[in-house]
């Protein structure tokens, strides 16, 4: 079966950079139903900061490879990139992905193949999207094809691991796996392996599940060694020497769209038997709180609080889950709080007030609170920090400054997991 046109549904974090690399390969539709966001396609501004993905996407716009509309355009496939959001009782909001059915459903022929991408529950291609599109008269299997190939990307270096991470595609029949297969083989320079459809969807559950129980092992460890008064860093550093120990880094908690909500899809499938993804989600979860429970002892009610980040990781100005908002949230009521992020962006409405730029932030603040590890904030001039500053005081909650560099100038340092903080 000869592919030659694809269509990519939701031109987000992962849509765009997808239908920009197939298009090297095919002729792309790109559709979107935010008529102002095809707009800014159009003329060139992106929502998304990701590096190169721009400059190859406004060439392959010129060279007519790309298409992009509000409205969905027939094609040999359709690659669906939608968000899969969370409820109140962390089960998933499929919403998204049931609008794209139907929009394929308007445009689906026999001999179609349709791809589900967007991170699902177990069983979302099988039980959610197979009987949508049986409702255009087509049989899965029979006269239309489908499949779940969940995306691995981490965001600021998407491009690079399209094309090189590793694959999984998982068909609901062996057909349709190997359609999908080989379509993105024309792309990606890994291996492609091809399983079933649900095994596919909880592979994507499991990978993002294993980092975030690690997570949450470092973060209890942190609240161990706080009680202990032993250092987490240099503990995990030395433990890490161990060949056959990774324990992951502890921090102010776990953010992005990925790690902190992915778990509570198996969660939400079977209660019974994941209680330890459960607990990890919890740890993870609390580790706000602790964090603004050791700021408010080292500084008074009403003091003013700068903090410097609130993305969920650094370098990327994706704030979606960023424990660091929960944090301001926590810190707001009771402090003058101040946020400089050099990647802030819309996504940021609730506290958009609180932002300014970094001088603004810093002058006059009675703690420094370093909330994200952006490049930026790793040659900080402290000297100068120090001059505007009303009291000297620095809380470094990722370890990576050099303490004895701040506390020579005069600084109070105090970290995260130091076990100096009771």
């Amino acid at each position: 079966m000869s592919i030659k046109t694809i269509s990519v549904l939701g031109l987000g974090y992962i849509g765009l950079p997808t239908a920009t690399i197939l298009s090297d390969h095919f002729k792309v539709f790109g559709y979107d139903p935010i008529k102002e966001k095809i707009e800014k396609i159009k003329n060139g501004t992106l929502e998304i900061d990701e590096p190169g993905l721009k400059e190859i996407l406004d060439k392959a716009i010129e060279e007519g490879k790309i298409e992009v509309s509000d409205r969905i355009h027939e094609a040999d496939m359709y690659i669906i990139c939608v968000g899969t959001p969370f409820n109140e009782d962390k089960s998933c909001d499929l919403k998204y992905i049931k609008d794209a059915c139907h929009d394929v459903l308007k445009v689906l022929k026999k001999g179609d193949t349709v791809v589900l991408e967007s991170t699902s529950p177990p069983r979302t291609t099988e039980d959610v999207v197979k009987p949508i599109l049986e409702k255009s008269g087509l049989k899965v299997s029979e006269d239309i094809y489908l499949a779940h190939s969940p995306e691995r990307v981490i965001p600021g270096n998407i491009l690079y691991e399209l094309k090189n991470n590793h694959r999984v595609v998982g068909g609901v029949d062996k057909k349709s796996a190997e359609i999908v297969r080989d379509v993105y083989k024309t792309f990606v320079d890994a291996e492609v392996f091809t399983t079933d459809a649900t095994t596919a969807e909880v592979c994507k559950l499991l990978e993002n599940t294993f980092r975030d129980v690690n997570i949450a092992l470092a973060n209890e460890m942190l609240k161990i060694c706080d009680t202990l008064g032993v250092n987490v860093w240099e503990l995990i550093e030395l433990a890490n020497k161990h060949p056959r120990v990774n324990v992951h880094t502890p921090g102010p908690g776990v953010g992005g769209h990925c790690i902190s909500v992915d778990p509570w899809f198996l969660v939400t499938a079977d209660k019974e038997n994941s209680k330890l993804i459960h607990q990890a989600r919890d740890i993870n979860d609390s580790m706000p709180k602790f964090t603004a429970d050791k700021i408010k002892k080292i500084v008074e009610k009403g003091s003013k609080i700068a903090i410097l980040g609130s993305s969920f990781k650094p370098n990327i100005d994706d704030f979606r889950e960023s424990p660091i908002t929960h944090l301001i949230a926590l810190l707001n009521d009771d402090y003058n709080v101040a946020v400089y992020d050099p990647f802030k962006n819309d996504q940021i409405l609730e506290f958009n007030e609180l932002y300014g730029d970094i001088r603004e932030v810093i002058t006059g603040a009675d703690l420094l609170v370093l909330g994200v590890n952006h490049n930026q904030f790793q040659v900080l001039d402290y000297k100068e920090i120090k001059k505007v500053m009303n009291k000297k005081n620095i809380f470094d909650t990722r370890n990576f400054i050099d303490r004895e560099k701040v506390e020579e100038l005069g600084f109070n340092y105090y970290l995260l997991g130091s076990g100096e903080l009771e």
